[in-house]
């Protein structure tokens, strides 16, 4: 076992993301050869005098790097390049037929829209148009663009001003607008205790100080939130409040209507993301709608029409809109005008309506399966998504539970990865079912999950 205790001095962000930095630096460098044994993540937590959920952490990052694995029983080790590839981490989004069956990626089906934006490029094809979206676009140019982006927030469930709606390029890259447009440095973020972990990132990189909003069993509470206020100033709050990312909870109407007061009362921008929205057939009201000068609406085709497109919208109060215009301007100048185009006519013609209902009809398919290979007594509430919030019986570390199903070939999310406090991580993981395309690879994946719960726990012994 090596002697191995990184000096994270010079190095910024969250302590875990430094400890990986620096593991994968040691690596590169010979420090820390191929088959290594690193030591436990509790001593290594009392040589850096950090918490043993930071060092637990950080080996569960550097795991889906494929800088380390783990052997239940034995603990963790360097990963060897020459290993076998079916065991390798992904290194892409690709979906595949062989190797791990991965339940960590929240994509939705892929397939269906093929053949309608093969229909639509043809199209565009042959339309006179076709130049001017192969040019740099002036905002005139974007009103139809922006008009489909007002039908879509329609079938979303808000009304919007064509002047509000700033096209972006999915929703990642509609949050990270945001934070440019409204953040300085220094200024508090907040989010849910469980959260949408590209915004931690985003959070480190724009030296954003984040904290995070406590939940129950129905969402973030909102006295929580109204805490947070009074005694932080907080600047913005970014939430999921519809098929939250990871617990899948969506928030009811009353909460939705408390948080938006707390908000206005308070003058905090609450950031929505929407993405899972039109996944959800029976949702509340968007928090744009109940309090529309306080709230910023991210919403994304990637969930419900097509990923690969990139096309999302946001929605501005209009004393927000031109920062948000410039913000985008910034980071990509545009969004691509041929895309959007592709996008605004499955949208006008009823197509992206038409395959949002096909992605409703197989998510609720999946997790019937889901509820009936894991059982009712462990999943007793169908989600309308493509992603399971599993609570892991008593006994069971999500870090143990995580390494062993990755030994028999699954990838799963452990919860704590999307914590914004380590410590406040419930033991429990994420499972997605959509990534896997082949049903059958699936099944066998749930199977090995079921399987795994039905083990009993052998505790700390299970090294990562």
């Amino acid at each position: 076992m090596a002697i191995w205790v990184p000096d994270l001095s010079s190095r910024n962000g969250p302590k875990y993301i430094r400890i990986v930095e620096a593991m994968a630096e040691d690596i590169a460098t010979g420090r820390l050869p191929e088959g290594t044994r690193l030591p436990p993540h509790r001593e290594l937590a009392y040589q850096l005098d950090v918490s043993p959920n930071t060092t637990s952490r950080a080996y569960g990052e550097a795991v889906k790097r494929a800088l380390l694995r783990g052997e239940v029983g034995r603990g963790t080790f360097v990963r060897s390049t020459d290993t076998d590839p079916t065991q390798a981490e992904p290194e892409t989004l690709r979906r595949s037929d062989s190797g791990p069956i991965d339940l960590s990626r929240n994509l939705p089906m892929s397939g269906f829209s093929e053949q309608h934006i093969r229909r639509v490029m043809s199209e565009i094809a042959n339309d006179t148009g076709l130049r001017s979206l192969l040019d740099y676009q002036t905002d005139a140019d974007l009103e139809h663009h922006r008009a489909a982006g007002q039908t879509w927030l329609a079938s979303c469930g808000l009304s919007s001003e064509i002047n509000c709606i700033v096209p972006i390029v999915g929703g990642q890259h509609g949050i990270l607008c945001i934070l440019m447009a409204l953040m300085q440095p220094g200024d508090l973020l907040l989010a849910e205790a469980l959260t949408y972990t590209p915004v931690l990132a985003m959070a480190a990189r724009l030296n954003l100080q984040i904290g995070g909003v406590a939940m129950d069993e129905e969402g973030v509470v909102p006295e929580a939130f109204e805490a947070w206020c009074r005694e932080a100033n907080p600047k913005a709050f970014y939430m999921t409040p519809t098929l939250q990312a990871p617990t899948t909870v969506t928030l009811s109407q009353a909460r939705r209507t408390r948080i938006a007061e707390i908000a206005t009362r308070f003058g905090v921008i609450l950031i929505e993301d929407d993405v899972f929205g039109p996944l959800k057939s029976d949702k509340p009201e968007p928090l744009a709608k109940i309090a529309p000068e306080a709230a910023i609406y991210v919403t994304s085709l990637s969930k419900a029409v097509a990923p690969g497109l990139r096309v999302g919208f946001l929605n501005a109060p209009t004393k927000l809109a031109a920062a948000l215009h410039l913000s985008v301007n910034l980071s990509v100048w545009m969004a691509p005008p041929l895309t959007l185009e592709v996008a605004s006519r499955l949208i006008e013609d009823g197509t992206a309506a038409e395959l949002t209902g096909q992605q409703q009809r197989i998510a609720r398919v999946r997790q019937q399966l889901v509820q009936r290979i894991l059982g009712v007594a462990v999943i007793p509430k169908l989600s309308d998504g493509f992603h399971v919030w599993l609570t892991l019986p008593e006994g069971w570390r999500a870090d143990v539970f995580t390494a062993e199903c990755a030994r028999l070939g699954v990838r799963v999310s452990e919860g704590r990865s999307f914590a914004i406090n380590a410590g406040d991580a419930p033991e429990a993981i994420r499972l997605c079912v959509s990534h896997e395309a082949n049903e059958v690879r699936l099944q066998r994946g749930l199977e090995i999950v079921a399987g795994v719960l039905r083990q009993k726990p052998s505790g700390s012994s299970m090294a990562i």
